[in-house]
């Protein structure tokens, strides 16, 4: 583990390789897991905002499922998440050749908004949970990103590399050049 201030990150953040590969994963991240994505208390107040111009980027099922179900839930271990339909893939998706995409991050790509997506898609596949006094971040390696970390692998580019944006919106350019100067570390150490 490594301590950032008060941010402690999983060395496989540094240590595994990771790269998304949607031709090959079909964007199963959005499709697949326990409950939607999780979300922090201020995305809750803007998926409300936005939901007027995200909805024309979206399939009519996951209209539907906001519609009836809101612009965010809470899930059984009473977090606010985004929906789902039929309790599977998020109601934010739209398909693009057979790949689940962000409906959010399509609208801020055309300019339509300008919120990107909750923080917690973004930083897919690491976690971060919040403790008193301390943030934990973790590497979630699950089956349906195999082909991410062949990608990653084959390129050698390594989990902090490939959520460099993420982690710089979430924790600071200060801290990602920390991250960074550990991991070269890591590396040199052995060398």
């Amino acid at each position: 583990m490594l301590r950032i201030n008060d941010t402690i990150f999983s060395t496989d953040i540094l240590e595994k390789k990771f790269s998304c590969c949607l031709e090959m994963c079909l964007g199963n991240c959005c499709r697949y897991g326990d409950s939607g994505a999780p979300l922090a208390d201020d995305e809750v107040e803007i998926l409300s905002e936005i939901w007027p111009s995200v909805k024309p980027y979206l399939r009519p099922e996951g209209i539907k499922t906001i519609e009836e179900k809101g612009t965010s839930v809470i899930d059984s271990d009473n977090d606010h998440v985004t929906p789902l339909i039929d309790n599977m893939e998020c109601a934010y998706t739209f398909l693009k050749n057979n790949i689940f995409m962000c409906g959010i991050e399509k609208a801020w790509n055309d300019g339509t908004i300008k919120f990107r997506k909750p923080v917690s898609c973004h930083l897919f596949p690491a976690r971060v949970k919040h403790f008193t006094g301390f943030t934990a971040v973790n590497y979630e390696e699950l089956a349906i990103c195999s082909a991410a970390r062949e990608n990653g692998d084959a390129d050698s580019i390594y989990v902090y590399e490939f959520l460099k944006e993420p982690f710089i919106r979430m924790f600071g350019e200060k801290t990602y050049n920390e991250l960074c100067l550990a991991a070269d570390e890591l590396k040199r150490r052995a060398g």
